[in-house]
């Protein structure tokens, strides 16, 4: 029998072995083959990661951000070169296609560039004799160890957003996924090779409810940054923010793609699929909820239906694959279960994905597209399904389909299609959500704008990446100063 890897802590510059007795067996989720076994690490190893990480704090925070931004050059250079394994590696743990994985890792080489900028970012301001001989100004101060808990579905992309926060002169523990843990470690070795400060980088395995939620009730850790389910996001902000923490925590998404009267369906069903079922529908970025208005409805139901039954499932690195399986097979039994429970509430199945088969991997996590016709009030419509579990219902006019996004409690993102400015003014403006698409597909914002979403979408005051958070990772200290030695 094939012997897994045994993954080990990154802490204080060494890895460690773990001490615990608990693994979770990570398995391909498209062939069924063992990975590695994840250490549930201890409360030891966790404060360990936290101590070595404040340990390193100050001497990191007074090195200046010319010097700190050359390693980050160096690790950008390093993913640009490893991009293509890591993006295997993706597909392996989490079921992705290549091209996905692909994607992914482009985008997580966009976030190190634009922290690489943090010498322009981190300029204060300047007021000169804001009354007689008296000048006023303000400088960003690093605060310390920040905590970063990513979700499986980017396990690249999302833990990528510490390299703001130790570009401003902060030192991190990431606790990755416990689903998907094998990018990060390969990711933690290529910051060993660029030679940054022991301890200013650290990467702890284990559970979030144990592990995550002792890192986030630290006394030495300053601020922690999530991304998960809106319940979860709940969680972390209340339990951080009444341990005096700084929290910045992305919840899920429901989010809305309405098809107007004039909307070029030649162009648009392709890239509201590719909305609707890309990466497996694992992600907050995805479409969930269709809204057409009653002239094409029809139209628009038969077209999406047959193209989402043309979309071929598969493992991830075999050619001609458009969409992988889900994370493991705990995910798949839970999307099955709401299938039936969407059934049962009065939903009408379109397409079902659970007939679709996958011969060369009769064991892989395998859900084909699945589309129902619901209605408000149903759970397949209100919640996030994370998975490729889809809705399409017939709305009169903008106004409904406007007011059906505004009274669902998720507010991440919001699409429109359609070729009228007018329309797409009003929907800009209605629409409450963080981020909105016009003819795009749900938006996902290029690494020098911020995300974030509105409702229970989103928790915290300042959103993720770009300036908001350099905002974040560092406050804002006011000088006000006055000389009485005269000139």
């Amino acid at each position: 029998m094939k012997q897994v890897e045994i993954l080990k802590n990154y802490i204080n510059g060494e890895w460690v072995e773990s001490k615990t007795k608990e693994f979770l067996e990570i398995r391909n989720p498209a062939t069924d083959e063992p990975l590695c076994l994840c250490p549930m690490s201890t409360s030891e190893e966790a404060d360990m990661a936290v101590k070595s990480a404040k340990q390193a704090f100050w001497k990191w925070r007074m090195t200046p951000p010319t010097e700190r931004v050359e390693y980050l050059f160096e690790l950008k250079y390093k993913l640009e070169k490893s991009k293509e394994e890591l993006a295997r590696t993706i597909v392996n743990e989490n079921g992705k296609t290549y091209a996905e994985a692909q994607g992914e890792m482009f985008r997580a080489i966009q976030y190190v560039e634009h922290a690489c900028a943090i010498t322009e970012l981190l300029k204060g301001s300047f007021s000169e004799d804001i009354a007689r001989g008296i000048d006023e100004y303000y400088i960003r101060e690093p605060l310390g160890v920040f905590v970063f808990l990513p979700p499986f579905n980017f396990p690249a992309l999302i833990p990528m957003y510490f390299v703001w926060a130790v570009a401003c002169g902060n030192t991190v523990v990431i606790k990755p996924s416990s689903e998907c843990p094998i990018t990060m470690q390969r990711i933690a070795k290529l910051i060993e090779e660029c030679g940054f400060p022991k301890g200013v980088i650290n990467v702890v395995y284990g559970s979030g409810s144990k592990i995550g939620t002792q890192l986030i009730t630290h006394p030495d850790v300053v601020g922690v940054t999530f991304v998960g389910s809106s319940k979860a996001a709940e969680f972390v902000y209340r339990t951080a923010t009444s341990h005096g923490k700084r929290a910045q925590c992305q919840g899920g998404a429901n989010n809305f793609v309405v098809v107007m009267e004039d909307a070029r369906l030649d162009k648009s069903i392709p890239n509201i699929i590719e909305s609707l079922f890309g990466n497996a529908s694992q992600r907050c970025m995805a479409g969930s909820n269709v809204l057409v208005v009653e002239e094409i409805y029809e139209e628009v139901k038969e077209r999406l239906i047959e193209a989402a039954k043309r979309i071929r499932l598969g493992y991830g690195l075999d050619e001609g694959v458009d969409m992988g399986p889900v994370v493991n097979r705990k995910r798949l039994n839970e999307l099955v279960n709401e299938i039936e429970l969407a059934i049962k509430e009065g939903a009408k199945l379109l397409l079902d994905g659970r007939d679709r088969r996958v011969e060369k991997y009769p064991n892989g996590c395998f859900l084909g597209p699945t589309i129902f016709e619901a209605e408000p009030g149903m759970r397949v419509f209100d919640e996030e399904i994370f998975g490729p579990i889809r809705c399409i219902k017939k709305v009169k006019n903008l106004s409904e389909a406007i007011s059906i996004a505004n009274n669902n409690k998720y507010g991440h993102s919001a699409v429109i299609y359609t070729e009228n400015g007018g329309y797409a003014r009003e929907f800009i403006r209605g629409v409450n959500v963080g981020q909105v698409g016009v003819n795009v597909g749900v938006p996902a914002p290029i690494a020098f704008y911020p995300i974030g979403g509105r409702k229970i979408s989103f928790y915290g005051s300042t959103r993720g990446r770009a300036n908001d958070a350099i905002d974040f990772y560092t406050d804002k200290k006011v000088v006000i100063s006055r000389w009485f030695t005269p000139i």
